[in-house]
């Protein structure tokens, strides 16, 4: 793109202002801002005109799910059936790792966290040992696509081969890098960052096969025979990868789709709730949940909108390629987003300033035909480390590690 083309695209939109300090730019930086504007997707600013409008939700009906009791009994079958699945070379894993560690206070990829006490264990390393325990039972390597961030790339991948994949095959790991998305003031102003870059951060954990296919790696799969991916977030650090009781149970049901869930601790707690909309498989948000839908129960007595989401799924590779063209959902997202002001200043502002544009996982459920809901026991298998603190922290994750057998 020329500087020509870059000002004919932007001018329409009254985003200009983004070539303010061009002639002030190195050749190197010139042709980045370019290459930026050239990929600038400038349609996700009709989503902040005239004020950010909310995306009515369908009707909503409860779920049920696959309950302990039931794979307690069927356990062996459902892990027969994973196992088989696995030593074909038919499960591969997808971890979801764009994120920093800035509340955690630290300024490096959220998964180079040390969650260890008297040793040094690192949330990757932990995550590593989780699935081998799957590789040593079927005595294969489960293929692992690792995503990372444009800022944090080179941070993860040179941390794996530092610690030499963990002990893990580098053979069989992958690395891609989301797709980004701009970042806009109020005004539907997009920021620059630098003066020769624009302010951008990942369009959201919904954008992960998209991204996958644009690094090329569609035809890895399709070349390792991998026929479903297990997608998980890197902040559960007890999270189960390519689980063969969930895989073999999510197979048995002709599932293309099936989701990890726990049973709320509360009718109150604040986790999206696996549900049907419109009759088809959906994640209804706590803050999306009224009084009514939050408390209502069956002849038994038990919560009807029962089942969290713990971010951790299995779909079909066939399903995912056949929706891709599909438009997902856009959320609008108000956050505090660092930029340049108007005397080409860098600002950290203290409170939110603008819009961020994502894409959630969770959209993708509602594109399946089906999801199977599978319980697990939440103190083996979801210690979130969100804050360093109180719920969902390193401090409750360690707790919930040690009385899991982790030796920290």
């Amino acid at each position: 793109m020329t500087y020509e083309e870059a000002l004919r695209k932007l001018a329409p939109a009254g985003q200009g202002h983004l070539l303010e300090y061009y002639d002030e730019l190195s050749g190197d930086a010139k042709r980045n801002l370019l290459e930026q504007i050239d990929e600038l997707d400038l349609s996700l600013l009709n989503l902040i005109r005239n004020g950010v409008k909310e995306t009515p939700r369908g009707k909503l009906e409860p779920l049920g799910a696959v309950t302990l009791e039931t794979i307690k009994e069927k356990k062996e079958s459902y892990e027969k059936m994973g196992l088989e699945a696995i030593r074909a070379g038919k499960v591969g894993a997808v971890l979801l790792a764009g994120g920093q560690g800035t509340r955690l206070g630290l300024d490096k990829p959220k998964g180079m966290l040390n969650v260890g006490e008297q040793k040094e264990l690192y949330l990757f390393e932990q995550l590593v040992n989780n699935l081998m325990e799957v590789v040593k039972k079927a005595d294969v390597w489960v293929p692992l696509f690792i995503m990372t961030s444009e800022k944090n790339k080179n941070d993860t991948v040179n941390f794996f081969a530092r610690n030499d994949f963990f002990g893990y095959s580098r053979d069989y790991v992958f690395f891609f890098v989301q797709e980004m998305a701009p970042a806009a003031s109020y005004k539907g102003k997009i920021y620059l960052e630098e003066k020769g870059r624009i302010a951008t951060s990942p369009n959201g954990n919904g954008g992960w096969f998209s991204s996958l296919v644009r690094a090329g790696l569609l035809d890895k799969i399709k070349e390792l025979g991998v026929e479903y991916l297990n997608v998980f977030a890197v902040d559960n650090v007890l999270q189960k990868i390519a689980d063969p009781v969930f895989v073999g149970a999510t197979l048995e049901a002709g599932c293309v789709c099936g989701s990890k869930v726990v049973a709320k601790a509360d009718p109150n707690e604040r986790v999206g709730v696996l549900c049907l909309e419109d009759g088809r498989p959906s994640i209804v948000e706590y803050y999306e949940m009224t009084d009514e839908i939050i408390n209502s129960r069956d002849e038994d007595g038990r919560l009807l909108y029962n089942y969290g989401v713990i971010l951790n799924y299995l779909f079909e590779v066939n399903t995912l390629t056949r929706i891709l063209d599909e438009k997902m959902p856009t959320h609008v997202v108000e956050k505090k987003i660092p930029y340049i002001n108007e005397e080409g200043e860098f600002v950290k502002p203290d409170e939110p300033n603008g819009y961020k544009f994502e894409t959630l996982v969770l959209d993708m459920i509602h594109m399946m035909d089906n999801c199977l809901s599978f319980e697990v026991e939440r103190d083996r298998e979801f210690a979130p480390i969100k804050n360093m603190t109180g719920v969902d922290s390193l401090e409750s994750a360690r707790e919930l590690m040690k009385k899991n057998g982790i030796v920290l």
